[in-house]
This record gives structure tokens, C-alpha cells and sequence, in this order.
């Protein structure tokens, strides 16, 4: 079980400046161009993003002839990074980009493998590239206007401020199951899907630790989701990982502070009729984590085993319930 520490941010909250922000860019894709099995760097993820971005909002790149042009600046204000840094991001993608491929399965359940782009263009003097977008990325990113695929849709403000490719990647498999609240996914393919390659971090704890904690731990204090994860096994091999995911909910106007709740809503941070089972529950809830991992240290028990964090959380209710007040307790049973 993984547990995360507390949001630092509002929900959904980047770097971008507030021009950016308020345009709400949607990254759209096919279920199963999300669900291929890719190997990108962060920032040839967030080229790609953004490319598909631009490509619906200017109607260009969407076909294999017309070629979509992204400035340097532009990536350079998405993700708050330097003009310099952003040239540098663009160079490289004219190299590198050809040599990414991703996987999927056809409609006849073959595996494709194809690559993201079949043309790219630099423009030193300009700070700028032009790409051409393979058949197959085309294809995953039109069809959706007729809804004749399943597909997932996300503001790319919730990925710019991710400093993973792993936390990227993981946001946008657990996006797709947040309406259904939970998924699980076997181990081997989960692997491939997130860009690992078959001889990094061999070591279960390493693969835990440096990805996925890792990950989680940005996508719960920076998007709009928050999940937690158990492991699936067989005897004693860990097979696949079941995730539990939760959309964040909206601030509200009217801020209810801590010093100034009267005593018509007291009772609502009082664990007053709730037996041990129903708190139990509670402290697993991924949001109740979400909002109070803070309370204790990563490398205590608490912070690194789920029987250890439900038994402190438990007693800490018990204890002095008034602590707990971002929201009201009872909330948390429902999930």
C-alpha cells in the first residue's frame, strides 16, 4: 500500500500563467493509445501532448500530409521551463522522436507496433519544429469526433507541472478508470505500459519505491485525481497492482476556517456513533490519506505499512477527532 503525502497545491494548480491556464488545452485520446505500451522521456511526453493539443485546436497535423508547427516559447510557458531549455526539448525531438515506437493491439486483437511521428522539421534560426504525425497516432486522435472509440480526456494543465515520465504516464492509465473508481493491472504489461524497460529496477521494493510511490505521490498533491494502490498476488508473487482512484472535489467559495466553525457544524468533525469498522474504513479511504499522510513520517510504520497507518489513524481519531478537519469526518465513508 502506498501512502502519499499532503497536497501543497490547490486542485489542479501549475506553474502556467494565467493566460495559459485559462485557455484549458484538453488533451483527447483513444483509450487504447493510452493503453499502449510506450517508452517516451518526460519530454517527448509533453511534446506529444501538446502536439495533439494544437493539433485539434489549429485543425492541423490531423492528417499524414499537413504538418503541425510548435514554437519553443510555447512549450517553454505550458511547462515553465527556460526559452533555452524549451530549443533544447524541440532539437532533440527532430533526433530522438524517430526512434520512439509504441505498441497497441488492432481491432483484429494483433499487436501494431508504429512509431509517434514520420516527419520532423527544426528551425533553428525560429525556435520551432514541424512534425507529421504517423497514420496510427492520426487515427487515435480523429476518430474520437465520431465517437466510434472509447477515449480519455484530460486539461493538460493537470500533467505540466509532473516531473516524471512515470507520473505522467500513471496519471493518464488512472484517469481513464477514475469514473469507475478502481482498476487493476497486471504486472509484466503495467510494466511496459509506463516505459520500463525490462531490466530496470528488477527489485519489486526498487519499482515500488522509485516509480510508483514515487509517481503517486505527485499525481495525489498536483492533479485532480487521488489514488492508492494495492498489490495482487499469487502465493507469494506480486502479479499486478489494484488501484483505487478518486476525482479530487472542487474548492468550494464560502472556506469553512478551523477557528470559526460554530456549533451547529461541530458534529461534523466528531467521530461520535462510528464503531471501529466504520473508522477503519474511513483512515483507508485514498482521500483521508491524501489529506493527512503529513501527520506521519515516511519511514515510521505508519508511512509504510497500511495495518500500521490504520491502526495509528484509528487511535489518533479516538484520541482527538478535532485534528481531522478538512473535511467533515462522515464524508470519507463514502468511497
Amino acid at each position: 500500500m502506498c501512502l502519499l503525502d499532503q497536497a501543497t497545491k490547490p486542485i489542479g494548480e501549475t506553474k502556467m500563467n494565467e493566460q495559459v491556464v485559462k485557455k484549458m488545452d484538453m488533451v483527447v485520446k483513444s483509450n487504447r493509445l493510452v493503453e499502449s505500451l510506450q517508452s517516451l522521456n518526460l519530454s517527448e511526453i509533453r511534446l506529444i501532448q501538446l502536439a495533439i493539443v494544437d493539433s485539434r485546436d489549429q485543425g492541423k497535423g490531423l492528417d499524414t500530409k499537413t504538418p503541425l508547427r510548435i514554437d519553443a516559447m510555447r512549450y517553454a510557458q505550458i511547462f515553465d521551463i527556460s526559452k533555452q531549455g524549451a530549443y533544447k526539448v524541440l532539437k532533440d525531438a527532430e533526433q530522438n522522436l524517430f526512434r520512439r515506437y509504441f505498441t497497441f493491439l488492432s481491432e483484429r486483437n494483433n499487436k501494431v507496433r508504429t512509431n509517434w511521428i514520420q516527419q520532423a522539421e527544426y528551425f533553428d534560426d525560429e525556435g520551432a519544429i514541424e512534425i507529421i504525425f504517423t497514420t496510427a497516432v492520426v487515427d487515435e486522435i480523429t476518430r474520437i469526433d465520431g465517437f466510434e472509440q472509447m477515449f480519455t480526456q484530460y486539461a493538460l494543465s493537470q500533467i505540466a507541472d509532473l516531473n516524471s515520465n512515470y507520473s505522467v504516464r500513471l496519471y493518464e492509465l488512472l484517469k481513464q478508470w477514475a469514473t469507475a473508481k478502481k482498476v487493476t493491472f497486471e504486472l509484466e504489461k503495467f510494466r511496459e505500459q509506463l516505459g520500463i524497460g525490462i531490466n530496470e529496477y528488477p527489485r519489486m521494493s526498487d519499482f515500488k519505491r522509485r516509480v510508483l510511490d514515487a509517481a503517486l505521490t505527485e499525481i495525489n498533491s498536483k492533479t485532480d485525481i487521488v489514488a492508492s494502490y494495492e498489490q495482487e498476488k499469487k502465493g507469494r508473487k506480486i502479479t499486478g497492482f489494484k488501484f483505487k482512484v478518486l476525482t479530487k472535489n472542487k474548492p468550494s467559495n464560502t472556506k469553512i476556517e478551523k477557528n470559526s466553525r460554530d456549533a451547529d457544524t461541530a458534529d461534523m468533525f466528531t467521530i461520535e456513533g462510528l464503531n471501529d469498522k466504520q473508522l477503519g474504513r474511513i483512515v483507508r479511504n485514498p482521500a483521508f490519506i491524501a489529506d493527512y499522510n503529513h501527520l506521519v513520517s515516511p519511514t515510521s510504520p505508519a508511512g509504510q505499512s497500511q495495518k500500521d497507518w490504520d491502526f495509528e489513524m484509528v487511535n489518533r481519531l479516538k484520541k482527538d477527532a478535532t485534528q481531522f478537519n478538512k473535511h467533515p469526518i462522515k464524508e470519507y465513508l463514502e468511497y
